[in-house]
């Protein structure tokens, strides 16, 4: 069978959902859009869990319509997902496919020019979730520099956006640029994954100002307001809708002395500390696949079950304000990783400072405006 037809019968066969006009389809079910960019080339494939086509992998589907895929480029949590947050990923060989898996987490985040020389193309297809500290958005940016350093074009095949409604949060400060925040964005940045590599190129943000050459397939029928379900949880402590529109406030816990429910079977729903003083809820972190050493691992966590909650939406600090104040006088509540999350020194300072969430956000106010001018210049979907 040609390949051409085999392409086409495989989206024929997608199930009827994703075939309406009206679907949400993310950049990888567009094959049709990006298989001439692909055939008769050596492929990199900057993948995950959630680089799915269907319910088939990107990888095995690529595979077995011939194309010659060389390597995988695995991000934080792995090629199959199931890795701790912070865990060292490990350069290996995958047991289904046998392609080489390089790490692009630990103490390699960049592909090198060994890694890359026989690779013609590079295709990035990982589920973001939105938010600056989540970590997918650093590994593409160091695909996108290491494709501008070896002349290696960069697919990327983008997906929506389940937080893109909000754009919220301080602008991260250049001195606090880590891997959890390389970018001048706000927490809550309101861009897809494309949109982003757009910015990153245009503002000249990669190494000595370099420029990726990056193609764009883009989801079809998606707006940034519109309400998305994940198909596939983007990492094991994200299994939810409700954690991952809870993961943009709950994550600057990760910064404290607070439990976030790593280690619990509602990890970003439940928030906990052994001397919060209201004991009406309560739960004990283990270790579990996905979080086999947790803060507070067994010991009781007393604290607030927000997995009902639908009011904690986009960035709020109303959670973070009240845990410093039931916990105070239990010790340090931040430790050193509260400021790199928070992008900013002076986050901690205005909390220690008493001030309310409606007056800490409107410092942020003039350099959201500015932010949002600034992507307007990249947005691929509609703005309402």
């Amino acid at each position: 069978m040609n390949r051409l037809y085999t392409i086409i019968f495989l989206i024929l066969s997608l199930p009827a959902c994703a075939q309406e006009s009206t679907a949400i389809l993310p950049g990888a079910l567009q094959m049709e859009r990006y298989a001439h960019l692909i055939e008769g080339k050596n492929v990199g494939l900057v993948v995950n869990h959630t680089s799915l086509v269907g319910s088939a992998h990107l990888a095995d589907t690529l595979l077995s319509l011939g194309i010659n895929v060389k390597a995988v480029f695995a991000p934080e949590h792995g090629f199959r997902g199931s890795a701790d947050a912070g865990e060292k990923i490990l350069d290996g060989k995958d047991h289904r496919t046998g392609l080489p898996i390089y790490s692009l987490y630990g103490n390699q985040k960049k592909p090198t020019p060994q890694q890359l020389k026989d690779i013609d193309v590079l295709i990035f297809d990982i589920q973001d979730v939105g938010v600056r500290f989540y970590t997918y958005i650093s590994t593409m940016h160091y695909v996108m520099e290491a494709g501008a350093e070896n002349n290696i074009p960069l697919i990327i095949l983008d997906r929506p956006n389940p937080n893109g409604a909000y754009i919220d949060g301080p602008i991260l400060d250049p001195k606090l640029r880590s891997f959890v925040g390389m970018h001048p964005i706000p927490i809550l940045h309101g861009l897809t994954v494309g949109e982003l590599a757009g910015m990153i190129n245009g503002e000249g943000w990669l190494e000595g100002s370099l420029q990726a050459e990056v193609t764009v397939i883009p989801v079809a029928n998606y707006q940034h307001e519109m309400q998305y379900s994940l198909p596939v949880s983007p990492s094991p402590n994200l299994p939810t809708d409700q954690s991952i529109a809870l993961y943009p406030s709950l994550c600057l816990f990760e910064g404290t002395v607070v439990s976030v429910g790593r280690g619990t079977e509602r990890p970003f729903e439940w928030i906990g500390h052994p001397q919060y003083p209201d004991k009406s809820f309560s739960f004990t972190p283990e270790s579990r696949p996905g979080a086999t050493n947790p803060p507070w691992k067994d010991a009781k966590c007393f604290g607030t079950n927000l997995s009902q909650d639908n009011e904690v939406r986009g960035l709020s600090l109303r959670h973070l304000i009240h845990y410093y104040y039931a916990l105070k006088g239990e010790g340090e509540f931040f430790n050193n990783f509260f400021d790199k999350l928070a992008g900013t020194p002076e986050l901690k300072q205005q909390i220690k400072s008493g001030m309310s969430e409606e007056d800490i956000k409107a410092t942020w106010e003039e350099d959201l405006e500015a932010y949002k001018m600034l992507r307007k210049k990249y947005i691929i979907y509609h703005w309402r």
